[in-house]
């Protein structure tokens, strides 16, 4: 009778926090569960337990993964992704890089949607040279830092030539105050 308790609350720990939209299935005590968000018309990853083992987003209608989004899913063993309109974009490479990471095979099943250019090629094979749009903003950034880090280099320089002044100043005063107390003393 016990057991059959704590396997009733584990039940129903686990549907607690499987997303609405998925079917949920425990895998065992200390295994996880098995999560299949497939064929939902989901347009977004719902929010997911961490101790999810099995997971499956097939055939819906996401384009794209907010990055840090599956982070924390460190112990999935099967995930599939494909059938799904993704852009390949630059926000695609969260979810290229995560693949890359978590699931090879999954990742050969990942094909781009759009844009047009990139229409049915996998994932996998997508190149940086590819993603034309991300190269607009590397520029941006590193001229961002550029003046950050210029900035910085400026402040210290400049902070160094006061020092020098005052220990060179500190230094003349001294000898004069020496030597006024040496005419003082003839």
């Amino acid at each position: 009778v016990v057991g059959f308790a704590v396997l009733l609350l584990l039940q129903l720990s686990h549907a607690e926090v499987c997303p609405p939209s998925c079917r949920c299935q425990s895998l065992g005590e200390a295994k996880g569960l098995h999560i299949d968000c497939s064929s939902r018309q989901l347009r977004e990853v719902p929010a997911l337990p961490l101790h999810t083992r099995r997971l499956y987003l097939h055939n819906n209608s996401l384009s794209w993964v907010p990055p840090g989004a599956l982070d924390g899913l460190r112990g999935l063993e099967e995930v599939r992704m494909s059938d799904n309109p993704w852009n390949c974009d630059c926000h695609i490479l969260y979810l290229k890089l995560w693949l890359e990471d978590i699931s090879a095979a999954s990742l050969a099943n990942v094909r781009c949607a759009s844009p047009a250019p990139l229409r049915m090629k996998p994932l996998r094979q997508l190149t940086g040279n590819e993603l034309g749009i991300c190269k607009r903003f590397l520029p941006i950034k590193c001229l961002d830092f550029f003046w950050r880090d210029l900035i910085l280099i400026a402040g210290v320089i400049i902070t160094l030539i006061l020092v020098a002044w005052a220990l060179k100043f500190s230094k003349k005063l001294v000898c004069q105050i020496n030597l006024r107390q040496y005419d003082s003393r003839r």
